[in-house]
């Protein structure tokens, strides 16, 4: 009877910690940074462009990544004054590291100076997404 209780104890457990990670999918993190481009690691750095970067870091065999891909750039495309670059970090974890990131797909909002507007863990949902962004966008985004 005692194993029984013990598979029940962690399937609870193993349920919960599954509701919190899918919680968490998708987030947007606001950032209050005061980071520059040159705080960043180069191959950050080197994707900035006018107005706002969405930088997504992702790996070679993330299937979200490619999800999260399809919804940056539409987003991008769509939106005055919003690029998307994607960065596959697998062969770069100090990048990762640097950047404090844990997962793919992350992306990150860099303004032109380099400065972190805001983080996104997972695949992001776009209306929330270019809700979130408006205040760093010059001018009205295209919906």
């Amino acid at each position: 009877m005692t194993g029984v209780w013990a598979l029940l104890g962690a399937l609870a457990v193993a349920g919960a910690i599954g509701v919190l990670l899918k919680g968490r999918e998708g987030r947007i993190s606001p950032k209050d940074s005061t980071g520059s481009a040159a705080d960043l690691p180069a191959p950050v750095r080197d994707l900035l462009a006018p107005g706002v970067t969405l930088v997504q870091l992702s790996t070679t065999f993330c299937a979200p990544c490619r999800h999260a891909k399809v919804i940056l750039r539409d987003l991008a495309d769509r939106t005055d004054g919003l690029r998307h670059a994607e960065l596959d970090v697998t062969n770069l974890p100090d990048v990762a590291a640097s950047l404090g990131v844990m997962r793919t797909p992350t992306t990150l909002a860099l303004t032109a100076d380099g400065t972190e507007v805001l983080r996104v863990g997972g695949v992001p949902k776009r209306d929330t997404l270019l809700e979130a962004l408006r205040p760093h966008l010059a001018g009205n985004p295209v919906e």
